[in-house]
């Protein structure tokens, strides 16, 4: 009987033994590449695309109807070191016209940025007519802001004292909200 064990042992071992050497069969590698692209974005948006202004002849005092708020959002490359926001027209001469030669300067419109004072639109900024313009704002951007956002909330208002012979008309133009990450 002990040589059965013996035997029945034996047969175990070989058959575990030819088990164990027999080989996996793998294929071949397949590479897989992977792109993955975050863009480079800077973006305006604004929260009304319009503002009135009754005006009175010849005061310093005619605000707008309404504030706007612009939100710039922006995802950039590490060389980006600042955003900037700037407010322009096309031309300083006439920001606003009744179309028939009668003009109100740029000189003579007004933001308020962010409760600060109001500040005639008088410099040359990377975009519009020169001395049409004005930088509301600058942010920094350092490694833990390379995605943000920022808020200029503008209040207007169109100073006549310097217009006293103004005719009555409808005057109307375009403000443009412009950012630059540079």
């Amino acid at each position: 009987m002990r040589m059965m064990r013996v035997l029945v042992l034996a047969a175990m071992v070989a058959g575990a033994a030819e088990f164990a050497s027999a080989q996996a069969l793998d294929s071949g590698a397949s590479p897989v590449a992977l792109n993955a692209t975050l863009s480079e974005s800077l973006t305006v948006s604004l929260s009304a695309t319009s503002v009135n202004f009754a005006l009175t002849a010849g005061s310093a005092v005619n605000p707008g109807s309404t504030s706007i708020t612009a939100t710039t959002t922006w995802t950039l490359k590490p060389n980006i070191g600042s955003v900037k926001v700037y407010a322009f027209f096309a031309n300083s001469a006439s920001a606003l016209s009744d179309g028939a030669g009668d003009n109100i300067p740029s000189a003579d419109f007004e933001i308020s940025n962010n409760g600060g004072a109001f500040t005639a639109l008088t410099n040359t900024v990377p975009f519009g007519g020169a001395n049409a313009g004005l930088l509301l704002s600058t942010t920094r951007i350092l490694g833990n802001n390379r995605q943000g956002s920022h808020t200029d909330t503008m209040n207007f208002n169109i100073n006549l004292s310097t217009l006293p012979n103004l005719p009555a008309a409808t005057y109307t133009g375009t403000l443009t909200i412009q950012a630059q990450a540079i």
